[in-house]
Protein backbone atom coordinates (compact mmCIF):
# COMPACT_ATOMS: atom_id res chain seq x y z
CA UNK A 1 0.00 0.00 0.00
CA UNK A 2 3.04 2.62 0.74
CA UNK A 3 4.55 1.46 -2.43
CA UNK A 4 1.39 2.33 -3.89
CA UNK A 5 0.51 5.84 -2.41
CA UNK A 6 4.14 6.96 -3.02
CA UNK A 7 3.47 5.85 -6.56
CA UNK A 8 0.49 7.70 -6.84
CA UNK A 9 2.33 11.20 -5.24
CA UNK A 10 5.22 10.98 -7.06
CA UNK A 11 3.31 11.27 -10.32
CA UNK A 12 3.17 15.11 -10.06
CA UNK A 13 7.15 15.36 -9.81
CA UNK A 14 7.11 13.11 -12.92
CA UNK A 15 5.03 15.43 -15.09
CA UNK A 16 7.80 18.35 -14.04
CA UNK A 17 10.19 16.14 -14.56
CA UNK A 18 8.99 15.57 -18.24
CA UNK A 19 8.33 19.57 -19.03
CA UNK A 20 12.00 20.46 -17.59
CA UNK A 21 13.07 17.52 -20.36
CA UNK A 22 10.82 19.23 -22.89
CA UNK A 23 12.80 22.26 -22.36
CA UNK A 24 16.25 20.94 -22.25
CA UNK A 25 15.96 19.38 -24.97
CA UNK A 26 15.04 23.13 -26.58
CA UNK A 27 11.34 21.85 -27.75
CA UNK A 28 10.10 25.81 -26.44
CA UNK A 29 7.66 27.74 -28.33
CA UNK A 30 10.47 30.27 -28.57
CA UNK A 31 7.65 33.28 -30.40
CA UNK A 32 4.55 32.48 -27.52
CA UNK A 33 7.45 33.01 -25.19
CA UNK A 34 9.24 36.04 -26.10
CA UNK A 35 5.25 37.70 -26.66
CA UNK A 36 4.64 36.71 -23.37
CA UNK A 37 7.67 37.71 -21.97
CA UNK A 38 7.38 41.35 -23.65
CA UNK A 39 3.70 41.43 -22.36
CA UNK A 40 4.92 40.65 -18.57
CA UNK A 41 7.56 43.22 -18.92
CA UNK A 42 4.74 45.94 -20.58
CA UNK A 43 2.45 44.72 -17.11
CA UNK A 44 4.99 45.06 -14.51
CA UNK A 45 7.10 47.94 -15.51
CA UNK A 46 4.41 50.25 -17.51
CA UNK A 47 5.29 53.27 -15.61
CA UNK A 48 9.39 52.81 -16.38
CA UNK A 49 9.00 52.04 -20.13
CA UNK A 50 6.00 54.40 -21.37
CA UNK A 51 7.12 57.45 -23.09
CA UNK A 52 4.36 59.35 -21.81
CA UNK A 53 1.49 59.69 -19.78
CA UNK A 54 -0.95 57.69 -21.62
CA UNK A 55 -4.07 60.02 -20.52
CA UNK A 56 -1.84 63.13 -21.62
CA UNK A 57 -3.65 65.46 -23.82
CA UNK A 58 -2.01 67.39 -26.40
CA UNK A 59 -4.47 68.94 -29.77
CA UNK A 60 -1.36 69.92 -31.07
CA UNK A 61 0.34 66.60 -31.83
CA UNK A 62 -3.19 64.93 -32.41
CA UNK A 63 -3.09 62.29 -35.32
CA UNK A 64 0.05 61.85 -35.72
CA UNK A 65 0.91 59.10 -37.82
CA UNK A 66 3.67 56.12 -37.08
CA UNK A 67 6.92 56.81 -37.41
CA UNK A 68 6.19 60.40 -38.35
CA UNK A 69 7.79 62.02 -35.00
CA UNK A 70 10.00 60.60 -33.29
CA UNK A 71 9.09 61.98 -29.93
CA UNK A 72 6.11 59.65 -30.38
CA UNK A 73 7.45 56.26 -32.83
CA UNK A 74 3.87 54.99 -32.96
CA UNK A 75 1.71 58.15 -33.84
CA UNK A 76 -1.03 59.88 -31.18
CA UNK A 77 -4.40 59.25 -31.12
CA UNK A 78 -7.13 61.88 -32.02
CA UNK A 79 -7.10 63.61 -28.61
CA UNK A 80 -2.76 64.08 -28.82
CA UNK A 81 -2.13 60.68 -26.33
CA UNK A 82 0.66 58.86 -27.31
CA UNK A 83 -0.25 55.08 -28.71
CA UNK A 84 2.69 53.62 -27.60
CA UNK A 85 1.99 54.57 -24.12
CA UNK A 86 -1.21 54.18 -24.30
CA UNK A 87 -0.36 50.35 -26.00
CA UNK A 88 2.00 49.54 -22.63
CA UNK A 89 -0.56 50.56 -20.32
CA UNK A 90 -3.41 48.37 -22.19
CA UNK A 91 -1.49 45.58 -21.57
CA UNK A 92 -1.20 46.40 -17.99
CA UNK A 93 -4.85 46.77 -17.71
CA UNK A 94 -5.41 43.23 -19.83
CA UNK A 95 -2.86 41.20 -18.03
CA UNK A 96 -4.28 42.26 -14.52
CA UNK A 97 -7.59 41.88 -15.18
CA UNK A 98 -7.00 38.61 -16.89
CA UNK A 99 -4.90 36.79 -14.55
CA UNK A 100 -7.32 38.17 -11.33
CA UNK A 101 -10.86 37.08 -12.95
CA UNK A 102 -8.94 33.70 -14.59
CA UNK A 103 -7.39 33.14 -11.25
CA UNK A 104 -10.71 33.52 -9.66
CA UNK A 105 -12.59 31.23 -11.71
CA UNK A 106 -9.81 28.78 -11.57
CA UNK A 107 -10.17 28.13 -8.20
CA UNK A 108 -13.70 28.30 -8.07
CA UNK A 109 -14.18 25.69 -10.85
CA UNK A 110 -11.14 23.42 -9.56
CA UNK A 111 -12.63 22.99 -5.91
CA UNK A 112 -16.09 22.39 -7.51
CA UNK A 113 -14.68 19.83 -9.84
CA UNK A 114 -12.82 18.10 -7.42
CA UNK A 115 -16.06 17.79 -4.72
CA UNK A 116 -18.33 17.15 -7.69
CA UNK A 117 -16.13 14.22 -9.18
CA UNK A 118 -15.02 13.06 -5.48
CA UNK A 119 -18.84 12.89 -4.07
CA UNK A 120 -20.70 12.66 -6.34
CA UNK A 121 -24.48 12.04 -6.33
CA UNK A 122 -26.92 15.00 -6.22
CA UNK A 123 -23.83 17.36 -5.43
CA UNK A 124 -22.26 16.68 -8.35
CA UNK A 125 -25.83 16.53 -10.19
CA UNK A 126 -26.25 20.67 -8.96
CA UNK A 127 -22.50 21.39 -9.73
CA UNK A 128 -22.86 20.16 -12.88
CA UNK A 129 -25.85 21.92 -13.74
CA UNK A 130 -24.59 24.97 -12.58
CA UNK A 131 -21.95 24.66 -14.75
CA UNK A 132 -24.25 23.91 -17.55
CA UNK A 133 -26.21 27.06 -17.02
CA UNK A 134 -22.72 29.26 -16.92
CA UNK A 135 -21.32 27.71 -20.38
CA UNK A 136 -24.51 28.08 -22.21
CA UNK A 137 -25.30 31.96 -20.81
CA UNK A 138 -23.39 34.88 -23.25
CA UNK A 139 -20.29 36.45 -21.39
CA UNK A 140 -21.20 39.71 -22.75
CA UNK A 141 -24.88 39.35 -21.52
CA UNK A 142 -23.93 38.61 -17.92
CA UNK A 143 -21.33 41.52 -18.13
CA UNK A 144 -24.41 43.46 -19.15
CA UNK A 145 -26.76 42.69 -16.35
CA UNK A 146 -23.66 43.01 -13.97
CA UNK A 147 -22.66 46.59 -15.23
CA UNK A 148 -26.75 47.45 -15.37
CA UNK A 149 -27.05 46.23 -11.75
CA UNK A 150 -23.68 47.38 -10.06
CA UNK A 151 -22.32 49.82 -12.51
CA UNK A 152 -18.92 49.88 -14.74
CA UNK A 153 -15.62 48.95 -13.74
CA UNK A 154 -12.46 47.11 -13.55
CA UNK A 155 -13.89 44.98 -10.51
CA UNK A 156 -17.24 44.42 -12.33
CA UNK A 157 -15.63 42.47 -15.68
CA UNK A 158 -13.47 40.84 -13.46
CA UNK A 159 -16.55 39.34 -11.97
CA UNK A 160 -18.31 38.83 -15.28
CA UNK A 161 -15.62 36.75 -16.88
CA UNK A 162 -14.97 34.43 -13.72
CA UNK A 163 -19.01 33.66 -13.75
CA UNK A 164 -18.43 31.87 -17.11
CA UNK A 165 -15.04 31.24 -17.03
CA UNK A 166 -15.32 28.41 -13.48
CA UNK A 167 -17.43 25.88 -15.49
CA UNK A 168 -14.86 25.28 -17.99
CA UNK A 169 -12.25 24.00 -15.28
CA UNK A 170 -14.93 22.13 -12.56
CA UNK A 171 -15.84 20.10 -15.54
CA UNK A 172 -12.76 18.92 -17.27
CA UNK A 173 -11.27 18.52 -13.41
CA UNK A 174 -14.23 17.03 -12.39
CA UNK A 175 -13.46 14.33 -15.59
CA UNK A 176 -9.96 13.84 -14.18
CA UNK A 177 -11.46 13.22 -11.09
CA UNK A 178 -13.78 10.02 -11.74
CA UNK A 179 -11.17 8.56 -13.08
CA UNK A 180 -8.61 9.09 -10.65
CA UNK A 181 -10.65 8.13 -7.67
CA UNK A 182 -11.57 4.77 -9.02
CA UNK A 183 -7.58 3.91 -8.77
CA UNK A 184 -5.82 1.28 -6.27
CA UNK A 185 -4.12 4.05 -4.44
CA UNK A 186 -7.35 6.33 -3.53
CA UNK A 187 -9.03 2.84 -2.35
CA UNK A 188 -5.84 1.95 -0.12
CA UNK A 189 -6.08 5.78 1.27
CA UNK A 190 -9.85 5.46 2.14
CA UNK A 191 -8.71 1.54 3.83
CA UNK A 192 -6.33 3.56 5.93
CA UNK A 193 -8.64 5.87 7.38
CA UNK A 194 -7.99 9.36 5.58
CA UNK A 195 -10.75 11.91 5.89
CA UNK A 196 -12.31 12.89 2.31
CA UNK A 197 -10.43 16.57 2.43
CA UNK A 198 -7.10 14.86 3.05
CA UNK A 199 -7.33 12.46 0.40
CA UNK A 200 -8.40 14.90 -1.72
CA UNK A 201 -5.86 17.30 -0.98
CA UNK A 202 -2.71 15.02 -0.46
CA UNK A 203 -3.93 12.09 -3.68
CA UNK A 204 -6.24 13.08 -6.12
CA UNK A 205 -5.72 16.84 -6.47
CA UNK A 206 -1.81 16.64 -6.81
CA UNK A 207 -2.77 14.43 -10.45
CA UNK A 208 -5.05 17.28 -11.60
CA UNK A 209 -2.40 19.19 -12.12
CA UNK A 210 -1.68 18.63 -15.57
CA UNK A 211 -5.43 19.43 -16.76
CA UNK A 212 -5.02 22.09 -14.35
CA UNK A 213 -2.03 23.70 -16.15
CA UNK A 214 -2.89 22.82 -19.71
CA UNK A 215 -6.41 24.57 -19.19
CA UNK A 216 -4.62 27.45 -17.88
CA UNK A 217 -2.89 28.12 -20.51
CA UNK A 218 -5.52 27.34 -22.86
CA UNK A 219 -7.89 29.73 -21.72
CA UNK A 220 -5.96 33.04 -21.04
CA UNK A 221 -5.76 33.77 -24.27
CA UNK A 222 -9.09 33.89 -24.54
CA UNK A 223 -9.98 35.80 -21.55
CA UNK A 224 -7.83 38.49 -22.34
CA UNK A 225 -9.64 38.66 -25.64
CA UNK A 226 -12.72 38.30 -23.79
CA UNK A 227 -11.73 41.25 -21.49
CA UNK A 228 -11.09 43.36 -24.81
CA UNK A 229 -14.54 42.51 -26.42
CA UNK A 230 -16.30 43.76 -23.23
CA UNK A 231 -13.99 47.19 -22.93
CA UNK A 232 -14.96 47.75 -27.21
CA UNK A 233 -18.33 47.56 -25.92
CA UNK A 234 -18.13 49.86 -22.96
CA UNK A 235 -19.25 47.08 -20.74
CA UNK A 236 -15.79 47.82 -18.17
CA UNK A 237 -13.61 50.65 -17.57
CA UNK A 238 -14.79 54.66 -18.90
CA UNK A 239 -13.81 55.80 -22.19
CA UNK A 240 -10.43 57.07 -22.68
CA UNK A 241 -8.57 54.54 -20.35
CA UNK A 242 -5.61 52.74 -21.67
CA UNK A 243 -7.27 49.95 -22.77
CA UNK A 244 -6.91 47.63 -25.93
CA UNK A 245 -10.99 47.11 -26.44
CA UNK A 246 -10.86 50.98 -25.85
CA UNK A 247 -8.76 51.83 -28.17
CA UNK A 248 -10.32 49.86 -30.95
CA UNK A 249 -13.44 51.31 -30.33
CA UNK A 250 -11.99 54.86 -30.15
CA UNK A 251 -10.44 54.57 -33.98
CA UNK A 252 -13.61 52.77 -35.16
CA UNK A 253 -15.27 56.14 -36.02
CA UNK A 254 -12.27 57.53 -37.79
CA UNK A 255 -10.88 54.35 -38.94
CA UNK A 256 -10.28 55.40 -43.15
CA UNK A 257 -8.61 58.21 -41.55
CA UNK A 258 -6.73 57.58 -38.51
CA UNK A 259 -5.83 53.61 -39.58
CA UNK A 260 -3.23 52.88 -36.62
CA UNK A 261 -5.72 54.32 -33.67
CA UNK A 262 -7.64 50.56 -34.40
CA UNK A 263 -5.03 48.55 -36.22
CA UNK A 264 -2.31 48.91 -33.55
CA UNK A 265 -4.20 47.56 -30.86
CA UNK A 266 -6.11 44.88 -32.85
CA UNK A 267 -3.10 43.48 -33.48
CA UNK A 268 -1.28 43.60 -29.98
CA UNK A 269 -4.47 41.66 -29.07
CA UNK A 270 -4.26 39.50 -31.52
CA UNK A 271 -0.48 38.22 -31.49
CA UNK A 272 -1.21 37.75 -27.69
CA UNK A 273 -4.46 35.59 -28.04
CA UNK A 274 -2.26 33.75 -30.86
CA UNK A 275 1.00 33.29 -28.46
CA UNK A 276 -1.07 31.99 -25.71
CA UNK A 277 -2.74 29.75 -27.58
CA UNK A 278 0.14 28.36 -29.43
CA UNK A 279 1.75 27.78 -25.81
CA UNK A 280 -1.01 26.70 -24.69
CA UNK A 281 -1.10 23.60 -27.52
CA UNK A 282 2.64 23.18 -26.55
CA UNK A 283 1.76 22.85 -23.27
CA UNK A 284 -0.76 19.93 -23.85
CA UNK A 285 1.53 18.26 -26.21
CA UNK A 286 4.16 17.62 -23.44
CA UNK A 287 2.21 17.17 -20.72
CA UNK A 288 -0.30 14.66 -22.25
CA UNK A 289 1.48 11.40 -22.51
CA UNK A 290 -1.35 10.39 -25.14
CA UNK A 291 0.28 13.45 -27.55
CA UNK A 292 3.90 13.78 -25.98
CA UNK A 293 6.82 12.41 -28.73
CA UNK A 294 9.98 11.42 -26.98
Amino acid sequence: MASTLTTATNRPMTRFRVFLGATQRGRLPLIPLAVMSVLLVCALFAPLISPHDPTQIGMSNARLAPFENLTYPLGTDVMGRDMLSRLIYGARTGVFISLVALGTGAFVGTILGLVAGFRGGWIDNLIMRAADAALGFPTVLVAMIIVTLLGAGIENIILAVALTVWARFSRMIRGDVLSIKELDFVTFAKIAGLSTPMIILRHVFPNTINTLLVITSLQIGQVILLEASLSFLGLGLPPGDPAWGIMVAEGRTVLLQVWWLSLLPGVAITIVVLAFNFFGDWMRDTLDPKLRRI
